[in-house]
């Protein structure tokens, strides 16, 4: 389990804020510090699913050029360091305290949010570290997210918009769209995959109207076909790949020294933690992903429905005893989703019949219960096994890897973080087989 927060004391003060979207809080607490923002140029990246992947690409891509490049995502799993990455790798623990400790008078005295004080935190960082360029990822939306405060954004990279946090970003795509469009401005490049037709007639117009030059790219071949290697599995990486691609290609443009070999092992080098990640627990595997909303779900379920033949090949050579399909064997999952997110229609996506899940609560937050989702008329058919968790995640895991088919925990990042320590190091990929060998 994770320990105790070493940085509780810094941020739960300002915890009672929530979510509470805004430029100008952020923007006149920097005045103050003397705009630490100014002395580095950055990569905006928004979307919804997909925006992780795409910045740690970017800036893998950035440091193979030989660029002094930070990262900023959000959110963590384990410590709050995961979200600023310096030049010479993630911030110390007693600098990232150094820096929240600086930050508190300051915080109080312009009501900055949780983001936004560790947002003003990495930036003063960066300025220190002598950073070149910072790959921003945004943290809800784009148009009120506190990095869009940074005023020389050169590159955007736009990874997939789809239907999440409804309750802040509006009700529909093209709502939703209009949020994360709010990154664009005039005079930039904007990078995106494809997009929704909803999404994309949003951001068409948006560009158009402000003079930003949005440009398009496919997702990249298979390395079978010729294309380049991803170091993080699925198919979606690889849409999520075109977009860095792109977004790099834009700086080179831009004049920053990125050749095709930087290009090449920056995107064979990209690792991001909870995502299509093989992991043991009791030296059996399990596959681990932070699936939060329908998207990523339909997502996640396309990487399985493609593994499941691999798989039986595979069984078929040890055994030589398989009778029945790898895709018919019932699957069991564990499971903990937000109460704010859409459960019917992410576990539409995800479950077959037969199937069985334990429902786990994430601490501190609202969650789907176990009964609610068994009463669900959208699961009724599926015949599904739908139970709570014991709440010993060493249980429930034991539980968990019994499966007939490849064992899956997902549902939300909070899991993932609670999961991770109990977990072995990654199974070898063929023993469940990798869709990007």
């Amino acid at each position: 389990m994770p320990g105790p927060d070493p940085f509780g004391d810094l941020i739960a003060p300002f915890s009672r804020r929530g979510v509470d979207l805004g430029l100008e809080r952020l923007q006149t607490a920097l005045e103050e510090l003397g705009h630490p923002e100014r002395r580095f140029a950055a990569v905006q990246v928004a979307g919804t699913n997909g925006k992780g992947s795409i910045s740690t690409m970017l800036e893998r891509i950035a440091a193979a050029a030989g660029i002094r490049c930070g990262l900023y995502t959000s959110p963590h799993l384990l410590s709050w360091c995961e979200r600023i990455r310096l030049p010479g790798g993630l911030i110390a623990e007693a600098e990232l305290r150094r820096l929240l400790q600086a930050l508190q008078p300051l915080a109080l005295r312009h009501n900055l949010t949780p983001f936004e004080l560790v947002t003003a935190a990495a930036f003063q960082s960066f300025a220190e570290a002598g950073v070149e360029l910072v790959v921003l990822e945004v943290g809800l939306g784009g148009r009120l997210d506190a990095t869009t405060v940074h005023p020389d954004r050169q590159v955007l990279a736009l990874a997939s918009i789809g239907l999440d946090h409804t309750e802040h970003l509006g009700p529909t795509l093209a709502a939703i769209a209009a949020e994360k469009a709010g990154v664009l401005h005039a005079g930039a490049v904007a990078v995106s995959g494809p997009q929704a037709p909803e999404a994309a007639a949003v951001l068409e117009r948006q560009a158009l109207a402000l003079g930003c030059d949005l440009r398009w790219v496919e997702p990249l071949p298979p390395e079978a076909q010729g294309g380049p290697r991803v170091g993080l599995a699925g198919d979606l990486q690889r849409h999520n790949a075109a977009v860095a691609l792109g977004a790099a290609q834009a700086l080179a443009e831009r004049g920053w020294p990125i050749d095709a070999a930087a290009m090449e092992r920056g995107l064979a080098t990209a690792r991001w933690p909870g995502r299509l990640e093989r992991r043991c627990f009791d030296r059996r595997p399990l596959l681990l992903d932070g699936a939060h909303n329908p998207p990523a779900a339909e997502a996640l379920r396309r990487e399985l429905d493609r593994l499941e033949p691999q798989a039986e090949e595979l069984q078929a050579e040890e055994s030589r005893a398989m009778e029945r399909s790898t895709a018919a064997s019932p699957r069991r999952w564990l499971i903990g989703i937000q109460r704010h997110k859409d459960a019917p229609q992410l576990l539409r996506a995800l479950l077959r019949p037969g199937d069985a899940l334990r429902v786990t609560a994430l601490p501190e937050h609202a969650c789907w219960r176990a009964a609610e989702l068994r009463d669900l008329p959208e699961l009724e058919a599926a015949q599904l096994e739908i139970t709570d968790a014991s709440g010993d995640l060493q249980v429930d895991l034991a539980w968990l890897v019994a499966s007939a088919a490849l064992p899956v925990a997902c549902g939300s990042l909070y899991l993932v973080a609670e999961l991770l320590p109990l977990l072995d190091a990654e199974v070898p990929r063929q023993v469940v087989g990798n869709p990007t060998d």
